[in-house]
């Protein structure tokens, strides 16, 4: 099979794609053959180096963390997934490989897709939904009435919280550039603040929850929008330098992996609550010309490889 790896760390053009053995089912294990894979802007930190843990990484890596697919072996343990089953998941924290003709993961990592879900919106929907969920539903606890300020609100992850966030009722302000603002809105936000004009902190206040998922100065900025006993969940780190003030609560969520977390996927968009963000489709063989576009910071909802080969 082909699969796009890489030898050291580097810049897009250090990705490799070369034809490597097909993977067999380990202890617990289906094989996938990939119909299509997710690009994340994870994906491309990785590759650069830039990533906690990347000093114990192994070479060559195979990249890409999320799928959809179709099973084509098990282990003869396995008994509620089959061979021929349409499915999509997310590796184990730690571990790569979606970006190849197949990958071999833990069964309950992977959940059946439904046919009336395309391939491609699953893959765009696994890890952005799986990150957005744990921050809003099982770490913010996210409630109708409360006050939330997404950062980075069209991105993969962002498209998804802003909708569960309209889903239960809360207050939706996200921030964004312009060019995406109407995108936002359509997506149920209440309120779009353009970060390239204006400063968020100036435009807001009160808030209970706030999900950054830009860190940096970002991150420090967005004590200041916080109501007394307020929340900032993150997925991208804050200055190491900042200090927590005693009214406040910092929290770095553990994306762990599993079957349940997708399957609340799939409620969420069976219900109408949640739709695939907007997604740019490239060719598997472009996957450099894709971690290029990712770099940017300015990709709307998700990159996705297909068809996958």
């Amino acid at each position: 099979m082909q699969a796009w790896q890489i030898d050291q760390f580097g810049p897009a053009d250090s990705l490799v794609l070369r034809e490597v053995p097909d993977p067999v089912p380990g202890p617990g294990d289906v094989v996938v053959a990939v119909a299509a894979a997710s690009v994340n802007p994870a994906d491309a930190k990785l590759r650069a180096g830039r990533s906690p843990g990347a000093d114990a990484i192994g070479f060559p890596l195979t990249l890409g963390r999320d799928f959809s697919g179709t099973v084509t072996a098990r282990d003869e343990g396995v008994t509620d997934l089959d061979v021929g089953d349409a499915v999509f998941g997310v590796l184990d924290r730690g571990h790569e490989g979606a970006c190849a003709g197949k990958v071999a993961l833990a069964a309950g990592l992977a959940a059946r897709k439904p046919e009336t879900l395309s391939h491609v919106d699953a893959a765009a929907l696994a890890l952005t939904g799986l990150t957005a969920l744990v921050a809003l539903e099982d770490v913010a606890q996210l409630a109708g009435g409360q006050r939330i300020l997404i950062h980075g609100g069209a991105g993969g992850v962002g498209s998804f919280a802003v909708q569960y966030a309209r889903h239960v009722g809360a207050e939706v302000i996200a921030t964004a550039s312009a060019a995406n603002h109407d995108y936002l809105r359509g997506l149920g936000a209440d309120q779009v603040i353009d970060y390239t004009t204006t400063a968020f902190e100036t435009a807001v206040s009160g808030c209970d929850v706030v999900f950054d998922t830009i860190g940096g100065e970002v991150h420090r900025r967005s004590l200041q929008v916080l109501k007394p006993g307020g929340l900032l969940v993150h997925i991208a780190p804050g200055p190491a330098d900042m200090a927590t003030p005693e009214d406040i609560r910092i929290v770095r969520p553990h994306v762990g992996r599993d079957r349940a977390h997708l399957l609340r996927i799939l409620e969420l968009v069976a219900s109408g609550a949640v739709c695939p963000p907007q997604i740019a489709t490239m060719a598997f063989a472009d996957l450099p010309a894709a971690h290029q576009r990712i770099e940017t910071g300015h990709v709307r909802g998700k990159i996705v490889l297909s068809p996958v080969s």
